[in-house]
């Protein structure tokens, strides 16, 4: 067998929780308290804040900002592909400089190139979810472009923040999925070190992920922010309405003021 038997077990952990992880955030948003499931909120409140917003230069600008984060996550991974790929084609050569690397653990070739082979897949995956991530943020910076201006299609508005809002929401998603594949690729870059590498690098990322998800400090001031959204808004006291003074009424006060002093005098 041209995998070791610990070498498996540690490659079958790893798929498991790389494959599984997706799926796995999505059920659990379900139930609120994650930085995914707050930040829907959060983003479908900027988009109604956007609807109200004669100018919308910030909007743009700020949408403008994830673009070119996602560009850059996307250039750099496209580089660190051809870096793994040039090891894994570069012949025996490039494949020999790395096994007397040190703390890389023997191995066969086969299963060496299984292991580059691996890395390589992980941050093809990021690659391609940066990819669709940039198209999606595309989409967004169009549906800004093509919103109404304020007040002029009240009977819209809230639908289109909504829609416009869960649109951003996809893009990001896709986003965040490239971004949690540099943790996985991370990990199976540890398998060359050996399989005991491997399986503490893919349990410690994802215990990383799920920390940051969920009670690290940015979580629980993200959520913060949505209970704040959420809140109903205070109700306003009634403003004290006070009588009208007309010309009449000076003239009759001023008439019973005089009436008075008369009566006093002896």
């Amino acid at each position: 067998m041209w995998i070791p038997g610990w070498d498996l077990a540690a490659l079958v952990l790893f798929l498991i929780i790389w494959l599984l992880y997706g799926p796995a955030l999505k059920w659990a948003s379900q139930n609120g308290g994650l930085i995914n499931t707050d930040m829907i909120r959060i983003r479908t409140a900027w988009m109604q804040g956007m609807m109200s917003r004669e100018q919308r230069m910030v909007d743009s600008q700020l949408v403008g900002h994830a673009l070119n984060s996602a560009s850059f996550f996307a250039s750099s991974n496209l580089l660190l592909i051809a870096a793994s790929g040039g090891i894994l084609f570069g012949g025996e050569a490039a494949r020999r400089q790395l096994e007397h690397a040190p703390l890389v653990a023997a191995a066969s070739s086969l299963l060496f190139q299984t292991k580059l082979a691996l890395i390589g897949i992980t941050l093809a995956r990021g690659l391609l979810a940066f990819i669709w991530s940039i198209r999606q943020l595309n989409y967004c910076a169009a549906a800004i472009g093509a919103a109404p201006k304020a007040g002029s299609r009240p009977d819209i508005a809230s639908v289109y923040a909504d829609a416009a809002g869960e649109l951003l929401t996809r893009a990001l998603s896709a986003f965040n999925d490239g971004v949690r594949n540099y943790y996985f690729a991370l990990a199976a870059a540890a398998w060359l070190l050996g399989p005991a590498p491997l399986a503490l690098a893919t349990i410690g990322a994802t215990a990383l992920l799920v920390w940051r998800q969920s009670v690290s400090p940015a979580a629980r001031a993200v959520h913060r922010l949505r209970v704040l959204l959420d809140s109903p808004e205070p109700s306003r006291p009634p403003r004290s309405v006070r009588p009208k003074r007309s010309v009449l009424g000076w003239l009759d006060r001023g008439r019973s003021a005089s009436e008075d002093s008369e009566h006093e005098e002896p």
